[in-house]
């Protein structure tokens, strides 16, 4: 019995020993791709911050306080409602834009791109440095925003389902952004995604309005943007509502599907 515990304990250790040190050449690998986008972000941080928050704050003044100052959306006060959609707004925009805008850049641009996949890097740890960047973007965005809306909430939850639901939404669409710039051809291209996909989602996914009140053929429809689930979430975990199962599942759906995608998009692109 102890020959073979023994024996099986030679097998397992290589094994171990195999994946531990894959796992830690993949982080440092990715964190090396992250590393000069970081460098870049922190030069620029206070610009970047100013610019980002503007946009959500003129929404929250004009929706919020300008339209909805006496209108109740699913039994709360309309600014309540539309804070948590603006927080997956400026998540999507900043994630997307932050992976995907950057990359497209490189790629047409600087063509460092190139070099990154001549490096000797895993195409893994390459799509996830690359996306990374989106992400920390998107959450640097999104809580800079909270913190402003905390000084007119302060009734406001933040909670593990909040800060789950705000990594999904940034890590969906920082992949989203990596996808779309790995089939992009041109800055054209880019502009192109962006206004007949990301714009319209910002507006339609359940932002700024409740899809109770839709017709049931357009509801469904609105289900299958990755931003309405978003919402869902967000407006759930900070308003204290429950957690939403289905629209979890469905945001791990996506970001399953775009990082697939994304993968697959770059091993075309260096075959």
């Amino acid at each position: 019995m102890n020959a073979i515990e023994t024996d099986q304990t030679k097998h397992t250790m290589p094994t171990e020993q195999f994946l531990r040190r894959a796992l830690s050449r993949g982080a440092e690998e990715a964190y090396a791709i992250l590393w000069s986008d970081l460098v870049a972000l922190r030069r620029n941080l206070s610009n970047y911050l100013i610019a980002t928050v503007v946009s959500p704050l003129l929404y929250m003044a004009a929706f919020g306080f300008g339209l909805g100052g006496n209108i109740k959306m699913d039994g709360i006060s309309y600014l309540e409602f539309v804070i948590p959609g603006i927080i997956a707004m400026t998540a999507m925009n900043s994630s997307f834009n932050g992976s995907g805008t950057r990359l497209v850049v490189d790629q047409i641009h600087w063509r460092s791109f190139d070099e990154s996949l001549m490096a000797p890097i895993g195409h893994l740890s390459l799509l996830i440095g690359k996306a990374l960047i989106g992400v920390l973007r998107g959450s640097v965005s999104s809580i800079a925003f909270l913190i402003m809306a905390f000084i007119i909430r302060p009734e406001l939850h933040i909670n593990l389902l909040f800060l789950f639901s705000l990594l999904l939404t940034c890590l969906i669409f920082s992949f989203l952004g990596v996808l779309s710039a790995l089939l992009a051809r041109s800055y054209d291209d880019m502009i192109m995604f962006t206004s007949i996909i990301i714009t319209p989602m910002a507006f339609l996914g359940g932002t700024f309005f409740s899809l109770n009140y839709m017709p049931a053929a357009l509801k469904y429809a609105l289900y299958l943007l990755p931003l309405t689930h978003a919402s869902i979430c967000l407006r759930a975990s900070i308003l204290g509502q429950g957690t939403p199962y289905f629209s979890l599942l469905a945001m791990i759906g996506f970001l399953a599907l775009f990082s697939a995608g994304a993968l697959v998009a770059l091993n075309r692109k260096d075959a």
